[in-house]
């Protein structure tokens, strides 16, 4: 049994064994809540005392690769351009259609409150400080204090003038910074590993308190979160047939014929890498020459997902309405920049390590709790296809755009090459 499957049984299980208790034995249920409270709240704990050195390693790698990529020729650069624009974009389109979308349909029950710590619901709704005062404690003047605080605003933009200023220093310097923070990236996986390994028992506590406080309409809360964030993603990810019609100037049978197969790999696995060679095999039959296909989708994958920024905006907006934290136009400003450059960085990590490493800072910024995301992980299953979805489709478009833009495009023969490329890529990846 997967790491998802075991966490969603447990949610399920925890919620059922709530409702039953609540409804059999309403009077044991202070008891066990005193009990399971506390189990819940530790595993919380646990998991959210690895987001910090997480997200700091993470951005500082994400943005070393990123630049390093971008000097690698003139079409990678531009497609990291692209990638960045349509990014934040991507954060853009989350602030303006989960507002819309929970106005249509409005949250049947509040379920996150039982599950957020104390001092969450402390922070939920205080008043945002004056501009001036936002702006001035954006810099950090004590980066330890902003840890210790979880001010992921800071902390990100300490993180990114630290990477840019490694930029300029001696390569060997550089190298030894850049292996330092990949090791305190992949020490903190493993400890995260530990933690979601005995998420399970976490997990049942929390929806264990959920399904004895809010009732059968638990499940229904849940079942309106998934619809949600997927309505979100669906939403982005059809953005990419305008990109390959208007970017590429292709018919939109054609794009729609190509991408299938990519898009069945990406639902069936759930990951870009495994669906590159689709997507290799779908830009041949567009016309894009294998010698741009085999730059730009390789680095896709590495560096872009399309779907990160707008879903896990999402997430923190969703939740920031749970707990009535106002959201005007300034704050859904700093999250959407807070999602965009936390997507840089959680790429090619699993969906439950990057879930919680990309989602909890955007909801630090914007004043939503952050304990929340420990119980909606175990849902995530069905979003995260989406998420695959939308990226495999986006890395598509994007590659024919960029390959019209350079001079290719639908109908042009390949590079002599390009079937060795094509062999190399495929067998490399």
């Amino acid at each position: 049994m997967s790491q998802a499957t075991r966490i969603l049984l447990a949610l399920v299980v925890g919620l059922i064994a709530g409702i039953a208790l609540a409804a059999y034995a309403a009077g044991s249920v202070d008891g066990v809540v005193a009990v399971a409270q506390p189990v819940g709240t530790a595993w919380l704990n646990a998991l959210q005392m690895t987001i910090v050195p997480l997200v700091v390693a993470l951005l500082i790698t994400g943005v070393a690769a990123t630049a390093e990529a971008a000097q690698a020729g003139r079409l990678a650069g531009r497609a990291i351009a692209m990638y960045v624009t349509i990014l934040f974009l991507s954060a853009v389109s989350a602030a303006i259609l989960t507002p819309l979308f929970l106005e249509i349909v409005p949250l049947p029950v509040r379920i996150g409150r039982p599950v957020a710590r104390r001092d969450d619901r402390r922070r939920c709704g205080r008043p945002r400080p004056p501009l001036g005062d936002f702006l001035a404690a954006v810099i950090p003047s004590n980066v330890v204090k902003a840890a210790s605080e979880s001010a992921f605003l800071s902390l990100i933009i300490f993180a990114l003038i630290f990477a840019f200023a490694m930029a300029r220093i001696a390569t060997d310097l550089r190298t030894l910074l850049t292996n330092f923070f990949i090791a305190v990236r992949e020490t903190m996986l493993v400890v995260i590993e530990w933690v979601l390994w005995v998420g399970p028992v976490g997990v049942f506590a929390l929806a264990l308190v959920v399904g004895a406080k809010a009732g059968t309409g638990a499940f229904g809360a849940l079942v309106h979160y998934i619809l949600t964030i997927m309505a979100v993603g669906l939403t982005v990810s059809a953005c990419a047939y305008p990109l390959a019609v208007f970017g590429g100037r292709i018919g939109l049978g054609r794009y729609v014929k190509a991408a299938l197969p990519a898009q069945a790999v990406a639902i069936s696995t759930q990951s870009s890498l495994a669906s590159l060679p689709a997507m290799v095999e779908g830009a041949s039959e567009l016309g894009v020459p294998v010698t741009t296909s085999g730059v730009t989708l390789p680095l896709a994958v590495a560096i872009f997902r399309a779907t990160g920024p707008a879903m896990n905006f999402a997430v923190a907006i969703y939740v920031a309405v749970w707990f009535d934290v106002p959201l005007t136009a300034g704050t859904l400003a700093v999250g959407a920049v807070v999602a965009t450059l936390t997507s840089l960085g959680s790429v090619s990590l699993p969906g439950t390590v990057s879930y919680v490493s990309a989602i909890a800072p955007v909801a630090s910024a914007i004043g939503a709790p952050v304990a929340p995301l420990g119980l909606l992980v175990a849902v995530e299953t069905m979003p995260d296809i989406v998420r695959t979805l939308g990226n495999v489709m986006m890395d598509l478009a994007t590659t024919v755009t960029l390959s019209r833009r350079r001079g290719g495009g639908a109908g042009l023969p390949e590079a002599p090459h390009a079937e060795a490329v094509e062999q190399g890529l495929v067998g490399h990846q």
